[in-house]
């Protein structure tokens, strides 16, 4: 198989043409997309060019955005770590400082110890020094004050948080922009 290929990805799109999910990029390798094209769950309507697979029969182009036939509805978000720091924007909710994901820690605002859940609604991205400051207590004890309260996002909380985001350039085909873009204004 060409090297070329190896890394292709494909954009996911739903039946209305926006991505499946934002945070992350709803994207398939191009050998799941290929296989959802022939079993006829996505239309394939975007293809990279110059770029096909051949069998011992038939030739095909590799998918590079692809959208299902059935709307999917997304009913609720994973409470993962990424979720959480996505929700909170990547900033401490303590100093508000941006931080990358390596420098940002889970801080339960009512204590474990004090039986505080871990929850969507109890935990909180904070920045190492603030989350040591904080220590055992709640916020009142330690002087401290939450930007903003936890609580569960919605899939479309996350993708309007998502799309404020810079997205890697590295990782997008030119054939996915027109897809992603939609409320971009068009420079003259």
């Amino acid at each position: 198989m060409n090297a070329a290929v190896m890394g292709l990805r494909t954009l996911v799109l739903n039946a209305d043409y926006q991505p499946l999910s934002w945070a992350p990029l709803s994207a398939w390798t191009w050998q799941q997309a290929l296989v959802a094209v022939m079993q006829d769950r996505v239309t394939q309507v975007e293809t990279y060019d110059d770029v096909l697979i051949h069998t011992a029969r038939q030739t095909f182009e590799v998918p590079a955005v692809v959208v299902l036939k059935e709307y999917k509805k997304r009913k609720h978000v994973p409470f993962t770590r990424y979720n959480v720091f996505l929700r909170d924007e990547f900033r401490c909710q303590y100093c508000g400082a941006k931080l990358p994901a390596n420098e940002l820690t889970f801080d339960h605002v009512i204590p474990r110890s004090r039986s505080g859940q871990s929850s969507w609604e109890n935990i909180v991205s904070a920045c190492g020094p603030d989350n040591m400051k904080k220590a055992n207590r709640t916020p009142s004890e330690a002087h401290m004050k939450l930007l903003r309260a936890p609580y569960r996002p919605t899939p479309q909380d996350l993708d309007r948080i998502a799309r404020k985001m810079p997205l890697v350039k590295g990782e997008l085909h030119n054939t996915w922009l027109d897809y992603l873009y939609w409320s971009a204004e068009i420079e003259a």
